[in-house]
């Protein structure tokens, strides 16, 4: 039985500020202090740079699942994270998306994830924190995560 990998999406698995460069200033304006708002935003971001690649080789060793936080307030970035899934990733994640914002309450091996909200700093197994010293990109994430003989974590059973 592989061991269960989440993934989160902005700013792990799809770059955030790729979607904000294909909005107009005038809509950037309009939701100052709360870009993650505009309606649509989400639909328009794209992969990391190695995300797609690099989920295809680890998730032959993990069950992966995206685990994704949208903003309250914009209904259609909730639609807009299944559409991006299914644009990009419906090979390895059909059905396999959670949008929760308490990512503590989840039990796996790992989850990669940029920021400590949310519950990631909090979640039952190991975080690895994408973008940091350690896990900068995907090809440090994946060298980690795919060893040979990568110890298992195994800290919610």
């Amino acid at each position: 039985m592989k061991k269960i990998l989440y993934i989160d999406m902005d700013n792990v698995l799809v770059d955030f500020q790729s979607g904000l460069n294909k909005v107009g200033d005038a809509t950037k304006r309009a939701y100052k202090g709360h870009l993650d708002d505009i309606p649509g935003l989400f639909g328009l971001m794209e992969p990391m740079p190695g995300a797609i690649e690099a989920l295809h080789r680890i998730a032959e060793h993990y069950d992966c699942y995206i685990l994704s936080t949208a903003p309250w307030a914009n209904p259609s970035a909730w639609a807009d994270k299944v559409r991006w899934v299914t644009t990009h990733l419906d090979d390895l994640f059909h059905k396999k998306l959670i949008i929760i914002h308490h990512k503590e309450l989840l039990y796996g091996e790992y989850l990669i994830d940029d920021r400590p909200k949310n519950g990631a700093k909090e979640f039952r197994g190991k975080w690895i924190q994408f973008g940091s010293p350690e896990f900068p990109d995907w090809t440090a994430v994946e060298d980690y995560l795919c060893q040979p003989y990568h110890p298992s974590v195994t800290m919610w059973q």
